[in-house]
């Protein structure tokens, strides 16, 4: 399919409501874990082990997952099996809480997210092309954004009603419509060169690897301006769950569910004005406040306890989440524009991503053990201050003027 050809609705309808309902699954098996492990009678250390472990299986497989996705004709096809093993894990999770169980869950849900966000940048970039890719993917993380809220109203209703188990219970159902969307998306419209980075239909461009990317100084600032985005982001939301569950643990899942919808739906609201921004103005101002928010988040959460005011702080997560989901991903994009690369890149990305969020987690509930929950929140804020502050210097305006296929300083 030509750069110019119009890609049909169906297709596009069903990679937007592939994100929606996607969302709905990943999201029943995410946040909500961490409150449910505490509310069983979890200290935040043993929690924050059984998360970062998960990640740790995520980060293993990010990568090299990225390659497979590069490599794959079948898109929707990695899709169907990664959704499938996610399945399996929220099936274990409805079961005891014995650490066996919980960590084999974990295992599977972190095996099969490495494939997923990079299996549908993918679809759509081979869909869409590099042209019309910023406002699509925008339009993309609203719809991702849209089944957090909706899947966090209605675990908050069906664990209230049913309790934690149920939450899972969510998950597995939303699996269904899930993969409805995967079979609307018709795999004629997806091109297979375009999808890995290509500019032109047909080429399939020399890669390098990993080693071409490790050229590109760029990239590799950015990676770790990742790592420490998350590092300091990935454990706020659980710990605030954590810190409400051990005195409160009825109230924990409405807490967790009216953060995430705070967060969402301004995820909503801006994603899609966010790409169509970022093409307009460029992706380093965007870059600068969504990072620029997350200390701030940090430090605000150390004033209060109370419910509402730490609710209201989550718009500073929307803002953050928001900029990062969109824009990180058109950095990718401009850099490895026609050479083929763009899925690797993407993996490497989510590599670090999983790296720092892992962490986060051990982190965050090691400094919660001995220091308290203000220590925990200063220090990941702390972490933070020095992201923005390595973003600021090393990271320049990556947006080019014209979509043409470029090679890039380093990846010659």
């Amino acid at each position: 399919m030509s750069e110019s050809k119009q890609p049909g609705r169906r297709s596009l309808r069903g990679v937007e409501w592939l994100n929606f309902f996607l969302a709905d699954v990943q999201t029943g098996l995410g946040p909500f874990l961490a409150a449910y492990l505490a509310a069983g009678g979890w200290n935040p250390a043993r929690v924050g082990f059984a998360l970062t472990f998960g990640g740790l299986v995520t980060v293993a497989l990010q990568t090299p997952a990225g390659a497979v996705v590069d490599a794959a004709h079948g898109k929707r096809s990695v899709i169907a099996i990664s959704l499938g093993v996610l399945v399996a894990g929220a099936l274990l999770l409805l079961g005891p809480l014995h650490p066996v169980t919980v960590y084999a869950a974990q295992f599977l849900i972190g095996a099969s997210a490495p494939f997923l966000a990079p299996a549908i940048a993918a679809i759509t970039l081979g869909i869409v092309g590099a042209r019309a890719f910023d406002k699509q993917f925008g339009r993309n993380q609203a719809f991702n954004a849209g089944g957090n809220v909706f899947t966090a109203l209605l675990v908050a209703y069906v664990s209230y009603k049913l309790g934690y188990h149920a939450i899972f219970g969510v998950a597995i159902a939303m699996a269904i419509p899930t993969a409805l969307s995967l079979a609307a998306i018709d795999p004629g419209e997806i091109d297979y060169a375009r999808a890995r980075g290509s500019t032109r239909d047909g080429e399939t461009p020399t890669t390098k690897g990993v080693p071409a990317l490790l050229k590109d100084r760029v990239i590799l600032f950015f990676l770790i301006c990742a790592f420490l985005f998350h590092l300091a982001n990935a454990a706020m939301l659980p710990q605030l769950g954590e810190m409400l569950a051990k005195g409160k643990p009825q109230e924990a899942a409405p807490f967790m569910s009216a953060c995430i919808i705070v967060t969402q739906l301004v995820i909503t609201v801006s994603a899609a004005w966010i790409g169509r921004r970022a093409e307009s103005k460029g992706r380093k101002s965007l870059l600068l406040l969504g990072f620029g928010v997350l200390p701030l988040r940090g430090a605000l959460y150390t004033l209060t306890s109370s419910a509402p005011a730490l609710i209201a702080i989550q718009t500073l997560d929307g803002v953050a989440n928001a900029i990062f989901g969109v824009v990180s991903i058109l950095v990718i994009k401009d850099r490895t524009e026609g050479t083929g690369r763009f899925n690797l890149a993407s993996g490497a990305l989510a590599t670090m991503v999983g790296v720092g969020a892992a962490l986060s987690n051990t982190l965050g509930g090691t400094m919660i053990q001995y220091l308290g929950y203000r220590a925990s929140f200063l220090g990941l804020a702390t972490v933070a201050v020095v992201a923005v502050t390595l973003l600021w210097f090393a990271i320049p305006e990556t947006r080019c003027g014209n979509t043409e296929a470029q090679v890039r300083p380093g990846l010659e």
